[in-house]
C-alpha cells in the first residue's frame, strides 16, 4: 500500500461526499489511553508489516483492519500511543492507509516514530467533539481539522465546525512530504551526490 503522499496530497486523499467539494476524510473514533501493543499486538511483532497491520486495533474494534480504507483518520482521546517504542505501531496504521491521526496528546516515542514512517499527528484540544464516522477535512500547514459531512454523509457545507491545532514544526512537515525519514534521508543523499558530481 502505497505511503502518504506528503501535505498536499493527503487533502486530496479521502472519500468523495456528495456536496463537499475537498476530499473528505472518514473519522475513526478511540477512545483514550490507546497503547502502541492495541496498535501492533505484541504477538504478531514476529511478523511483517502486513500481518501486523491486520491485527491492528482488534481489541478495540475487531473490524478496523478490514473496514478502513486509505485515506480515512483516526481521531482518539488523550495519550494516543503510549506504551513502548516499536515502530510497528505507527507502521501499521500507514499500511492500511490512514493518513492522519488527530487527538489532544500522544505518547512521546510514538510522536518521533508516526512522523518517521510520514504519518502526520495533529494535536487537537478539540478532538472529542469530532464523532465517529464523521468526515473530516484538514490543513497540516495551516493547523486545523473542519468537519465537513455528519456520518450519514450529510454535508455540513459553511456550518461544519472548525478546530485549531498545534503548528507542526517545518522539519516534520518536510518529513511528512518526502514519505518519512529514510526517504528523506535518502533525497539528501541523493542530492548530495549529484552536486558532488557537478563539481
Amino acid at each position: 500500500m502505497d505511503k502518504p503522499a506528503g501535505a498536499s496530497g493527503l487533502l486530496q486523499r479521502g472519500r468523495r461526499v456528495a456536496g463537499v467539494a475537498a476530499a473528505a476524510h472518514r473519522v475513526w473514533r478511540l477512545p483514550p489511553d490507546v497503547d502502541t501493543d492495541a496498535l501492533a499486538p505484541g504477538r504478531w511483532m514476529k511478523y511483517g508489516a502486513e500481518v501486523i497491520a491486520q491485527h491492528c486495533l482488534e481489541t478495540l474494534r475487531p473490524q478496523f483492519a478490514l473496514q478502513v480504507r486509505p485515506g480515512d483518520v483516526i481521531v482518539a482521546g488523550a495519550n494516543f500511543g503510549i506504551g513502548s517504542s516499536r515502530e510497528q505501531a505507527a507502521s501499521a496504521l500507514t499500511h492500511l492507509g490512514i493518513v492522519a491521526v488527530i487527538a489532544p496528546s500522544y505518547g512521546g516515542l510514538f510522536y518521533r516514530n508516526a512522523f518517521n514512517v510520514g504519518l502526520p499527528l495533529l494535536t487537537c484540544r478539540d478532538a472529542d467533539a469530532i464523532g465517529d464516522g464523521e468526515f473530516v477535512a484538514f490543513d497540516l500547514d495551516c493547523a486545523f481539522v473542519r468537519c465537513v459531512a455528519d456520518a450519514t454523509g450529510r454535508a455540513l457545507g459553511q456550518h461544519g465546525p472548525r478546530f485549531g491545532c498545534d503548528p507542526i514544526p517545518p522539519f516534520l512537515l518536510e518529513r511528512v512530504r518526502a514519505g518519512g525519514l529514510l526517504p528523506q534521508l535518502k533525497r539528501r543523499l541523493q542530492s548530495a551526490a549529484t552536486t558532488r558530481a557537478r563539481t
